[in-house]
């Protein structure tokens, strides 16, 4: 096997020669980009992306990427299309074809089959002399100068220009239609992503117990309220009922570090005073990042007039895949 001379360089040159690419094709934004945006915009059917090759592939991403950002669309393979697929283009819909050359056989067979059906034709192409590009009705035009390969075969430039232009007319989209970080979690109900999203310390705290002490009661007697909650720590307050601090497992090891007597010491001398707290509003991915920026396991949740509601622990958080 021939290794590259270097191995480092022929990457950061591959890198560089895309990224010169995607700059390049941005002078190509223009009225006629803004123009397929407000179509597809006032769009009553769905988008339909197709290709072949690499380009189908890319195909299946744009169209992942405007699923998920509030415009419907579908993959519709062009080999496929030519042998029935093309059942599911409809006179409302917007076609992209995606194609380097604009020419492949499928395409040409494709493309009057499309017109036909009464949709509109977009071609996402880097030949604007091809056939694709002359008999569509709008152009993303993805031009480039050569693919990032040695022997310029190889989609490699022209595959990440034309997922550059399908995340650029995606991203135009959701801006456009006003696209919320929670119409987002509508779409991305499950994993980490999806819940970093939605769900909140309320929906969180309340299976976890509500370990409470007074500040006057003793280290001992408090050692088995934290304990009995396996929580790693306990509310403070005074009298009243207000959360004067924090006591936790960590305040228990620093007694025994310094050697200090457990019997007759109570909380207030030894807890930790101003204690972390948050809103049981709060989204859960606030609670991680301000259990983060202090290095601290836990979080007092309080409510809306910051009564003591619950605890919060970074453990919580794992187990939900917030982390």
């Amino acid at each position: 096997m021939k290794l590259a001379k270097n191995i480092q360089t022929t990457a950061k040159n591959t890198l560089l020669k895309e990224a010169d690419a995607i700059r390049q094709i941005s002078e190509f934004i223009d009225e006629r980009f803004e123009a397929i945006v407000l179509l597809i915009l006032e769009l009553k059917g769905r988008v339909v992306i197709t290709g072949v090759g690499k380009s189908a592939i890319v195909a299946n991403k744009i169209v992942a990427t405007l699923n998920s950002t509030g415009t419907p669309s579908l993959f519709m393979h062009a080999a496929d299309a030519i042998h029935g697929d093309l059942g599911m283009v409809q006179p409302n819909d917007v076609v992209i074809c995606i194609s380097k050359s604009g020419n492949t056989p499928e395409i040409k067979v494709l493309v009057p089959l499309i017109k036909r059906t009464g949709a509109k034709l977009i071609a996402l192409v880097s030949n604007l002399d091809s056939d694709l590009a002359k008999q569509a009705d709008h152009v993303l035009n993805a031009t480039i100068d050569k693919e990032a390969d040695p022997n310029n075969l190889a989609p490699t430039t022209s595959t990440t220009v034309h997922m550059a232009l399908g995340d650029a007319l995606a991203v135009c989209l959701l801006e456009s239609r006003g696209f919320t970080s929670e119409d987002f979690a509508k779409y991305h109900p499950g994993g980490s992503l999806g819940k970093q999203l939605y769900l909140k310390v309320e929906d969180i705290y309340p299976k976890n117990g509500l370990p409470i002490v007074k500040q006057s009661d003793l280290v001992k007697e408090s050692i088995l309220e934290i304990s009995k909650n396996r929580l790693g720590a306990t509310a403070v307050v005074d009298d009243t009922g207000k959360l004067t601090g924090i006591f936790t497992d960590g305040d228990i090891r620093r007694m025994i570090e310094k050697d200090m007597s457990f019997e007759r010491r109570t909380v207030a001398e030894v807890m930790t005073r101003h204690p972390k707290t948050i809103l049981k509003g709060e989204f859960a991915l606030r609670a991680m990042n301000q259990m983060r920026e202090y290095s601290i396991n836990h979080l007092v949740v309080l409510d809306s007039v910051e009564n003591i509601v619950g605890f919060i622990h970074i453990q919580d958080l794992i187990n939900e895949g917030i982390v």
